[in-house]
């Protein structure tokens, strides 16, 4: 099998640069499983170029470049460029960024149809999605569990409005032909979903074969033992890639401006219309989100989503930026009202 199969295209490779160009499969403790053109094997990061010369630490997905051993590790010398990834807050730091998976097409959501299903977790997964640059499609797994998706997919509309969103069973077989055009040759797609969700059910039934490991649920909590231990990159018999990750109950927000503005369109451009520029949407005179919010147009509790959201980006991407920030806004708020006490605006 060649590179190309794995999406690698000739315009990857940076002028000037030597090297044999391969893609990282997945990702253990200090070395890295990759494919390149006719060969297969492992690889450990080469010291000079990553640990002195700052070369950015590669990930699963990602394509490299390097220099191959014929009895051993080769050795990785140079990250490419990505076109897409996806990171989150580093669970083991606090502060810092892991990368989970990068140059991916679609994400796969998934949250299955039980008490799995949390539309809050949803809009922190499509939030990081939209910041990755990758297209998100919901996946609402194992709907062999309920005769009854209408609730399922309202609240499905309401948190992720206008994401392709498909209810499937691995098990029964329902709704996998939707998928089918989402795994093209080439294209790769990462499954992002708490343990329990299904991820290698769905990979088994798109492969045709059990090329992963799977575990059941509880039934007390509908929550399962994470069947995946390292992140990887799986080639399924249609030329198509599948990336799963391990499961993640909770996501981390890191660095996803963007992605809030993408996810929470509604409320972000509501929030133009308000009088102050840092308003937080609670009690300030002025507040357009506010005003739609007792009209009914906007739901409370997707403010409350985005308020959270943006707090803890905000607050996880820096601490003294985060308190400023508050300072600022509590003494914007006291000079307005003081001003429109003395108009006599406001009883005093």
């Amino acid at each position: 099998m060649q590179l190309y199969d794995f999406g690698f295209t000739d315009n990857m490779m940076p002028e000037g640069r030597t090297g044999t160009p391969a893609r990282v499969i997945s990702v253990h403790k200090g070395r890295y499983g990759i494919v390149w053109d006719g060969g297969e094997g492992y690889a450990q990061l080469k010291s000079k170029e990553y640990y002195y010369e700052g070369e950015t630490f590669p990930t699963v997905g990602d394509f490299v470049l390097i220099d191959p051993v014929e009895n051993g590790d080769s050795r990785i010398t140079a990250t490419l460029p990505r076109r897409t990834f996806f990171s989150r807050r580093d669970p083991d730091v606090g502060r810092g960024e892991q990368l989970i998976a990068a140059n991916f097409d679609y994400v796969f959501l998934m949250q299955s149809l039980n008490d799995n299903f949390n539309p809050k977790r949803m809009e922190r997964y499509l939030t990081a999605v939209r910041q990755s640059g990758a297209q998100p499609v919901v996946i609402l797994t194992k709907a062999d569990l309920t005769d009854d998706y209408l609730p399922y997919i309202l609240e499905t509309s309401r948190v992720a409005e206008g994401v392709e969103t498909h209810i499937v069973s691995s098990q029964t077989g329902y709704g996998m032909e939707y998928l089918n055009k989402y795994l093209q040759k080439g294209r790769t797609l990462v499954f992002l979903g708490s343990s329990g969700v299904g991820k290698s059910s769905l990979v088994n039934a798109l492969a045709g074969e059990e090329i992963m490991d799977t575990s059941g649920i509880r039934e007390s909590d509908s929550r399962g033992r994470h069947t995946t231990t390292h992140r990887q990159l799986v080639m399924l018999p249609c030329g198509a890639m599948v990336i799963d990750t391990p499961g993640m109950r909770e996501l981390g927000m890191w660095d996803v401006t963007e992605g809030l503005g993408q996810a929470f369109t509604d409320i972000e451009t509501l929030a133009q219309q308000c009088r102050f520029r840092d308003c937080r949407h609670e009690n300030e005179p002025g507040c357009a989100v506010r005003e739609a919010i007792e009209k009914g147009e906007l739901d409370e509790r997707r403010l409350e989503s985005y308020r959270k959201l943006r707090t803890e980006a905000k607050y996880s991407d820096d601490k003294v930026s985060y308190r400023r920030q508050k300072e600022q806004w509590a003494k914007s708020v006291s000079v307005y009202s003081r001003k429109m006490k003395k108009e006599g605006k406001i009883k005093k």
